[in-house]
């Protein structure tokens, strides 16, 4: 075999080598960039689901509020219009 063949593919197995372990570094180092990042932004859903959670139970209560009220008026006008139709009786 030539040494010039010989001297090309040791030159070829060394880059394909060096090119590989590159590779798998850069991939390992934006994986773990990725892995961060998708942390920090769990964190920051988890802190704005408690938010929404928050007012949709402030929301709830002022319903439950406003639904007394409306019972509360439904009585009271079936009560005026009983105390009418005793007053014209």
């Amino acid at each position: 075999m030539d040494s010039s063949i010989l001297v090309a593919i040791i030159t070829g197995a060394i880059s394909l080598i060096g090119t590989v372990i590159t590779v798998m570094t850069a991939n390992r180092q934006t994986l773990a960039a990725l892995s961060e990042q998708s942390k920090l932004a769990d964190a920051d859903l988890k802190g704005k689901i408690r938010v929404i959670e928050t007012k949709i139970e402030d929301l709830s209560k002022k319903v439950d509020k406003h639904n007394s009220v409306v019972e509360r008026t439904y009585d009271l006008e079936s009560r005026v219009s009983v105390l009418e139709a005793k007053k014209g009786a």
